[in-house]
C-alpha cells in the first residue's frame, strides 16, 4: 500500500512542478513582452539601439518641444528640419534601392547622422536665441502660429520637409517685423501691422493645408 501511494502521489507532483514551470515561463513572456513594449531591456546591442522610425519620431518631438517652448526659433527649426527631410530623403532611396530594407552600412550612416542632428537640436535649443512673442497682436498671431506648428510635428501631421517651408516663412515675417520695428524707434505703423496679418493669414492657410493633405509622419494621428 505504501509503495502505491508513492507512486500515484508523484503523478500528481510532477504535474504541478510542471504546470508551474509552465507559468513561470509564460511570465517571464509577458514580463519581456511589457518591456520590449515600453522600454527595451535585451542583452544584446542591437536589441537596445532604437529603430530607425524611433529614432525619427524622437528627433521630430524634441524639436516639436523646442517650437513650443520657444526653445528654438523659426530659422533654427527650418534649419534642423530641412537637415531632417534630406536624412528622411536619403532613408527612402536607400529603402527603394534594396526591395524595401535598409543595409547594416545604410543603417549605420543613418544613425550617425541623427547623431549629429540630435547634437545640433541640443545646441539650438540651448543657446541664446529664443523665440520672444511680446505682449501685443502681433506677437501673439505668431505664437499662435508657433503653437500651430508645434502640435503638428508632434502629431506627425506636418513631415519635416512641409515644417521646413512653413518656419522659413515665419522667419521671413519675423525679420520683416523686426526691420520695420527698428526703422520705427521699436514699434509697427498701422499699414506696418496691416501687412504682417495679412502674411500671417496666408501663412495660416499653409499651416492647414499641409497639416491635413496626404503627406504624414509614419503613424501620424489625425488631430
Amino acid at each position: 500500500m505504501k509503495l502505491t501511494w508513492v507512486k500515484w502521489s508523484a503523478v500528481p507532483l510532477a504535474v504541478l512542478v510542471s504546470a508551474a514551470g509552465a507559468a513561470v515561463v509564460r511570465a517571464q513572456d509577458a514580463s519581456s513582452s511589457q518591456s520590449s513594449a515600453s522600454a527595451p531591456a535585451a542583452a544584446t546591442d542591437a536589441e537596445k539601439k532604437p529603430t530607425i522610425a524611433q529614432r525619427k519620431e524622437n528627433q521630430q518631438d524634441r524639436i516639436a518641444n523646442g517650437v513650443k517652448s520657444g526653445q528654438l526659433t523659426a530659422g533654427e527649426t527650418a534649419n534642423l528640419e530641412k537637415k531632417e527631410a534630406a536624412i528622411n530623403k536619403e532613408t527612402r532611396t536607400d529603402r527603394a534601392a534594396n526591395g524595401g530594407k535598409l543595409t547594416g552600412a545604410e543603417k549605420a550612416q543613418i544613425n550617425q547622422q541623427q547623431n549629429q542632428m540630435s547634437k545640433q537640436i541640443y545646441a539650438d535649443k540651448h543657446n541664446a536665441n529664443t523665440a520672444h512673442y511680446g505682449n501685443n497682436k502681433v506677437g501673439q498671431r505668431r505664437e499662435n502660429q508657433q503653437d500651430r506648428i508645434a502640435q503638428g510635428i508632434k502629431s506627425g501631421q506636418l513631415t519635416a520637409g512641409e515644417t521646413a517651408k512653413l518656419e522659413k516663412q515665419q522667419q521671413g515675417i519675423n525679420k520683416q517685423v523686426a526691420a520695420d520695428r527698428q526703422a520705427n524707434g521699436g514699434t509697427l505703423t498701422a499699414s506696418e501691422k496691416k501687412q504682417v496679418n495679412r502674411e500671417q493669414n496666408q501663412a495660416s492657410r499653409n499651416i492647414y493645408r499641409k497639416k491635413h493633405n496626404a503627406q504624414t509622419q509614419p503613424g501620424a494621428s489625425k488631430r
